[in-house]
């Protein structure tokens, strides 16, 4: 089983990913773990696109059973197998905006708000988080291209498009599994 989640930052992607894998006795991989150098503070540094990609194509290719959480639809045609089954992930912006806001400052504490450069970071990131659905521009990772790239995929797709615990998308994700 090949399992591909994605959405939004904030949506609940890793937090799912992880809890399935843990369901499912499979390995998660996090996309941002190939995407970004190791930095302190992190994601700052994006890796050079073809290391990135030869990196976790090599991790996927060791693993005969995995689920790949993040946004990877820009990495190019010929770094993924094909997907058995593609997981899509939204929630309401404010809702996952608040959560974007929790998580920063679980991460990094009053940094974010009283060192300049911190708070310049987490400002652009929550800029950039929240074109996710405004599309302003600012970001090619929008729901727009998501859906676009949806339409594109041949694989089956189960869409959530509501706020429902870890859970309650665990038991959907289980349940369209068991019809594949």
């Amino acid at each position: 089983m090949k399992i591909h989640i994605f959405g939004a930052s904030g949506s609940g992607v890793t937090t799912t990913g992880e809890a399935l894998a843990e369901k499912l006795n499979i390995p998660y991989f996090d996309s941002d773990v190939y995407f970004w150098e190791a930095t302190e503070p992190p994601f700052t540094i994006k890796r050079n696109p073809d290391e990135r990609n030869l990196k976790i194509k090599s991790a996927l290719e060791n693993s005969e059973k995995w689920i790949l959480g993040g946004s990877v639809f820009e990495w190019g045609d010929k770094v993924f197998p094909d997907f058995d089954l593609v997981i899509f992930l939204w929630i309401p912006s404010e809702i996952r905006m608040e959560r974007l806001r929790k998580r920063e400052f679980e991460r990094y504490g009053n940094v974010i708000y009283t060192e300049p450069e911190r708070i310049k970071q987490f400002e652009d990131f929550m800029t950039w988080a929240a074109d996710y659905d405004a599309n302003t521009g600012i970001a090619s990772r929008n729901i727009d291209a998501h859906e676009k790239w949806i339409k594109t995929i041949k694989s089956p797709v189960l869409k959530i498009y509501e706020d429902l615990t870890v859970t309650q998308r665990i038991e959907l994700i289980v349940e369209k599994i068991s019809f594949l």
